[in-house]
């Protein structure tokens, strides 16, 4: 399929969430088998990198600047600030850190980290309940007129607010968790994408995994693992969930796909104009999810699915209500597993 705007940039349907070479997802691979991966996925031809300083502690954004640092005019490179850890180290908690020398100190210390002069694409992670978007724009602003960054990005955002961010400077990019199991952007958040010019980029957009067929046992989920705190994958609904896998595996079975291609080719044959970001830590996956790019999907196939998995056959909510209560976007009401 052909390249996708994103920004003043064009890039490919499917990019790459880092995140999962530092933390959240198990363990962590090693520094060797990290680099190898992106690499790996330059040589196949990923050009849209995502990271954040969040991720790992700043480890993530650390190990792509050591290991693309020969090979940086071939990707698109966005990262984030916004959320920082309190006092405490690793284990502390975090705080949302939107004021305009938050911002300032955070995107710094993101370049100093990536060895770069320049951030193509660099988000406002959460939205600060204390600082008006308006002042967290106005520093991403700066910086882009400082030459640090070279567009605007938010996450976790509602269409009002992007609204209110894009009234300030254009935004090039929006990030939500979007999949068939997750569909609170079609609340508003991808009407005011494209009514602004704003690119939409689908983070977990393989369910975090579970649409892939990652997550058959929630039990042997390691301890750290963000997915333990998520009512998807708890006891009852968990099980519930796990029956539309079934059918679901089955579906990308009869067609030819494996179900995380299945997953990211709904997207990609739903809207014309979102871009992609599953991660992963493995080669092999890395190089399944490539392929979903040049899947067509026909309408019936498409309405299928819609049927199968959406908000109201999904059971629990995407996230915990500690975490919930750090985002700003719009939200179903979710069902509960009897």
């Amino acid at each position: 399929m052909a390249k996708r705007k994103l920004g003043p940039f064009m890039v490919e349907s499917v990019g790459l969430g880092c995140m999962s070479l530092s933390y959240a997802y198990g363990t962590p691979p090693g520094d060797t088998e990290g680099e190898a991966l992106l690499h790996r996925a330059l040589d196949l031809g990923y050009d849209f990198l995502d990271t954040a300083a969040l991720y790992g502690v700043g480890h993530n954004e650390t190990l792509i600047g050591r290991a693309l640092k020969s090979r940086r005019d071939e990707f698109i490179l966005a990262s984030k600030c916004g959320i920082r850890l309190g006092e405490g180290g690793i284990k502390a908690p975090r705080v949302l850190d939107g004021s305009r020398a938050g911002v300032t100190a955070v995107l710094d210390e993101s370049l100093s980290r990536l060895g770069v002069d320049t951030i193509d694409l660099y988000y406002l992670h959460r939205l600060d309940p204390k600082t008006p978007i308006e002042e967290s724009v106005g520093a991403l602003a700066d910086a882009v007129t400082a030459g640090k960054i070279r567009s605007i990005g938010l996450s976790e955002v509602s269409a009002a607010t992007l609204r209110r961010a894009a009234a300030v400077h254009p935004i090039a990019a929006l990030q939500t968790e979007y999949s068939l199991w997750t569909r609170n952007p079609e609340l508003g958040v991808l009407a005011a994408c494209h009514e602004l010019g704003t690119t939409f980029v689908a983070f977990s957009p393989v369910a975090r995994g579970f649409l892939a067929g990652g997550v058959t046992d929630p039990a042997a989920l390691t301890d750290g693992d963000i997915r333990r705190t998520m009512p998807r994958f708890q006891g009852d609904n968990f099980a519930a969930n796990n029956a539309l896998f079934t059918a679901f595996a089955q579906m990308a079975a009869d067609l030819g796909h494996t179900p995380a291609q299945l997953s990211l080719a709904w997207l990609i044959n739903r809207d014309a104009d979102l871009v992609t970001i599953p991660g992963t830590a493995s080669v092999p996956h890395l190089e399944e999810n490539w392929a979903a790019r040049d899947i067509v999907l026909d309408p019936a196939t498409m309405t299928a699915l819609d049927a199968l998995i959406n908000q109201s056959t999904v059971h629990g909510h995407r996230y915990s209500p500690a975490m919930n209560a750090a985002i700003d976007t719009e939200d179903y009401p979710a069902a509960e597993a009897a």
